[in-house]
């Protein structure tokens, strides 16, 4: 094989693997809260918003409590791993609010997570940019994939010790706590979030500060 060709084989494979790589835009339109929600997260995190969004939506591809949810409005058969929810046409299908402030958001997926969408999508009967806003809109109400999202950044950004002093905290509340509601770690970020409006100081550093009040 002479080199000119080998060295053209080498391009095309680089072509073709670069091709296989790229990500597909997703662009949902979102009501002003959802919208606002994203950002939010995206400001406590220091992630950019279409990583937040991307997050959230595969988070809730995979939790059996969101697609419960919208399996009562499947029209079409969908398959969860080894579950497969059934459709029934005769559902009306989910009616995405289209009034008040809307926005758009740009998400990017790779193929394969592209493909999920697109199943979900063909299961309720609506495009992957609908199918991609009522994912959002369902894995953010659903407060353990928030919780989770939340507990990954901080476990990342704290040290050891301070994560671990952070869930002792955070038990010794529960156990005291009067009330039937359990203080998770998205209710904690949401109740220290005007303390880190101030671009000088991160989430990581607030929650140690406010450790160490409880010490």
């Amino acid at each position: 094989m002479s080199e000119k060709w080998r060295g053209f084989q080498v391009i095309e494979e680089k072509k073709r693997k670069v091709r296989s790589d790229k990500k597909r835009d997703v662009k949902p339109t979102v009501n002003q809260q959802l919208h606002e929600c994203i950002y939010r997260l995206s400001y406590i995190t220091n992630n950019p918003v279409k990583d937040v969004g991307v997050h959230i939506c595969l988070a809730g591809i995979e939790s059996k409590k969101v697609i419960e949810l919208l399996s009562n409005s499947f029209r079409r058969n969908y398959r969860m791993g080894q579950t497969v929810y059934f459709g029934e046409l005769e559902h009306a299908g989910i009616q995405i609010q289209k009034e008040g402030i809307r926005k758009r958001l740009t998400l990017r997926f790779v193929q394969a997570s592209y493909d999920q969408i697109a199943d979900l999508a063909y299961a309720l009967d609506v495009t992957p940019s609908s199918a991609t806003a009522i994912l959002l809109d369902a894995a953010v109400r659903n407060t353990e994939v928030v919780n989770e999202y939340l507990r990954e950044y901080v476990e990342e950004n704290l040290d050891k010790n301070r994560v671990r002093e952070l869930k002792e905290v955070l038990q010794f509340i529960n156990k005291n706590n009067p009330y039937d509601e359990e203080i998770t770690l998205t209710m904690l970020v949401s109740y220290l979030f005007e303390d880190f409006m101030d671009s000088t100081r991160n989430i990581s550093k607030v929650i140690g500060e406010w450790i160490d009040k409880y010490k």
